[in-house]
């Protein structure tokens, strides 16, 4: 075992360690709303709070055995592409935003009440924020260090080489996923820097929505490039470890949250709750959603082709 297998190993006991109090926060939301001993969040029913949390306790529970997959030694024998796609959307939710959820950590309010959004409420008191916070920066950080270390044992030739040496860029046609991906980045990067087109609810955009507007469309666009660079081939002569990591981001980040944020945006179309908006219009904003998981899945599947060519070559 070296040095990386070792770094990899502690980082996703960490991981898994980290998500832990968080995926126990939910069993108790779920179990406290069910009996009434707990309230249920802003803008939801009962019914609706036990099932977005059900769905995260799920999506705990399997972001911690995909951590220690990428470490114990069954995690080599089980089939490569379910761990792999699992991994993918992990990474895809928690890597490309940790920088945004450290400076949030740093910046929140010192009187107990964070602002609401995501898994946050405002009934949550801090302690609980805190553990909430701490599991999302672990699983990403552990994630990042445990990932890289399991692929390179278990696939070491999809990273080595060189773009252009092994029989890339044969083609000359524009990878589409590409152009899609650039364009709804273009467009999330238009509203982090106060663009009002497709905007139905000016009142709604805050500071943390234009940045992580920002980082999503920052990310869309590293994910097209890089994309572009391992299906193409060019710049030649480039490490191909730099597209390979940087376009499974990348594509993880547009599949995993637009993902996320489909069912709520056609669930506010729908519903139309009174005490629930978007930002953006919601038809303009359920059309980038799509483009971008259709997009994001088409780019792991670029990649995982041009992975299997590189290792046959």
């Amino acid at each position: 075992m070296d040095r990386w297998d070792r770094a990899g190993r502690v980082a996703a006991y960490g991981a898994a360690l980290a998500l832990t109090p968080y995926l126990l926060i939910k069993v108790s939301w779920v179990v406290g709303s069910l009996l009434g001993l707990l309230p249920v969040g802003t803008g939801f029913g009962k019914a609706e709070w036990v099932v977005l949390n059900s769905a995260t306790i799920g999506m705990a529970g399997i972001g911690i055995a995909v951590a220690l997959a990428l470490v114990r030694p069954w995690g080599m024998r089980i089939p490569g592409a379910p761990l792999a796609f699992c991994a993918w959307v992990g990474t895809g939710f928690l890597v490309p935003v940790l920088p945004y959820a450290v400076l949030s950590s740093l910046l929140s309010p010192e009187d107990g009440n964070p602002k609401s959004g995501g898994d946050a409420d405002p009934s949550m008191p801090v302690w609980e924020a805190a553990l909430v916070q701490i599991g999302f920066v672990g699983m990403g950080l552990g994630l990042a260090i445990a990932l890289p270390t399991y692929l390179r044992r278990r696939w070491p030739d999809a990273f080595a080489g060189r773009l252009g040496d092994r029989g890339e860029g044969s083609s000359r046609v524009l990878p589409w996923m590409t152009v899609v991906g650039a364009a709804v980045g273009l467009i999330w990067l238009y509203w982090a820097v106060g663009g009002t087109a497709g905007v139905a609810h000016p009142g709604e955009r805050d500071l943390a929505w234009r940045v992580l507007s920002g980082v999503f469309g920052l990310w869309a666009f590293v994910a097209s490039a890089a994309t572009w660079a391992a299906v193409r081939g060019r710049p030649a002569r480039v490490p191909r470890w730099g597209p390979m990591v940087f376009g499974w981001l990348g594509s993880g980040s547009l599949f995993a949250w637009s993902g996320w944020k489909l069912p709520f945006t056609l669930y506010l179309a729908v519903a139309q709750p009174a005490d629930a908006a978007l930002p953006e219009n919601l038809a303009l904003a359920a059309v980038l959603h799509l483009a971008a998981v259709g997009a994001g899945a088409a780019m792991l599947r670029a990649l995982v082709h041009t992975r299997l060519v590189s290792s046959n070559s």
